[in-house]
């Protein structure tokens, strides 16, 4: 009875001691496969592909802090638990505000001229990022550059649509002074976006609409301005030709006078040369030496001047 038991005894401890070595294995290949997974999930992400035309904007997960300094295109080495990338594009990309454009949104833009009346604008604006400050523009906004542009960047046209639009009449607005309000629009928005690294190369308004009763009346009055115009112009002609026939009718005058005073001068110095001896020679030169044939028992005396 005491051997079997002793053997019992033996038998037991060496079931335990198999059963803790099997347990042992088991959490040692537990953690191998633990660690497997957890390189599978680190390495790749241990590992970042910034594609060209982006930069990188390092974000600090821990202090929610943003490197100052953008990853250039190209791999780069980070700690996936400890960061993430945001991803800007830095190539030249064009913002279209119009009416239509999407079915989920309308993205005219509404303003007002000098007088109060309203005009729906369609623009486009092709604008570049600054790489070295695509940081500062995501710590200022946090969101993606496409969500930027549908909203801080469309505030910003409006703004300087409106301080542009909203000093001039609409007539002229539509009109001569479009191409000024283009100009003065993108001046203004270059120097509100510039901060933020938005370089703007490009502001078009593609569209303006005014209410149809107001672009009747602008038509109106321009017909009326053309027949007022036309109306001047004949007027003018008619001074002109008036001149004109004056101008002839004073120069007819004064040649007429010249004329007159011509002859009268002329008969007057005439009148002055003719003498009663000066006649008399006259008629002697002219006299072919035979009496004149006359009825009657007359005879005619012809005066000759004395030598």
């Amino acid at each position: 009875m005491a051997s079997g038991t002793v053997f019992g005894d033996r038998l037991g401890v060496m079931s335990g001691s198999a059963r803790g070595y099997a347990g042992a294995r088991l959490f040692r290949l537990v953690g191998i496969v633990a660690t497997i997974v957890v390189l599978l999930f680190l390495i790749p992400n241990a590992v970042t592909y910034v594609n060209p035309g982006y930069v990188g904007i390092v974000i600090r997960r821990a202090g929610g802090g943003v490197d100052s300094k953008p990853l250039g295109p190209g791999l780069h080495m980070r700690n996936p638990l400890t960061t993430g990338i945001e991803e800007y594009p830095i190539f030249m990309q064009t913002l279209l505000l119009a009416r239509g454009q999407s079915e989920s949104r309308n993205e005219e833009i509404n303003v007002n001229s000098k007088e109060g009346q309203p005009l729906s604008v369609d623009v486009s604006m092709s604008f570049e990022l600054d790489p070295d400050k695509a940081p500062y523009l995501y710590t200022t906004f946090r969101r993606d550059i496409d969500a930027i542009q549908h909203t801080y960047v469309k505030q910003t046209i409006r703004s300087a649509l409106q301080e542009v639009i909203g000093d001039e009449e609409i007539a002229t607005v539509i009109g001569p002074k479009k191409a000024e309000a283009v100009s003065r629009t993108q001046k203004l928005l270059t120097t509100a976006l510039a901060p933020y690294g938005i370089i703007v190369r490009q502001f078009t308004i593609n569209e303006l609409r005014a209410p149809q009763t107001v672009i009747d009346a602008i038509n109106q009055k321009n017909v009326m301005q053309q027949q007022g115009l036309t109306a001047q112009n004949e007027l003018q002609k008619n001074q002109f030709q008036s001149q004109g026939d004056s101008i002839k009718a004073a120069g007819r005058a004064k040649a007429i006078l010249t004329e007159a005073e011509a002859q009268a001068k002329a008969n007057r110095l005439l009148a002055e040369s003719i003498t009663p001896t000066l006649v008399q020679y006259e008629m002697a030169k002219r006299w072919n030496g035979q009496m004149p044939q006359v009825s009657g028992s007359a005879m005619p005396m012809i005066q000759l001047p004395k030598p």
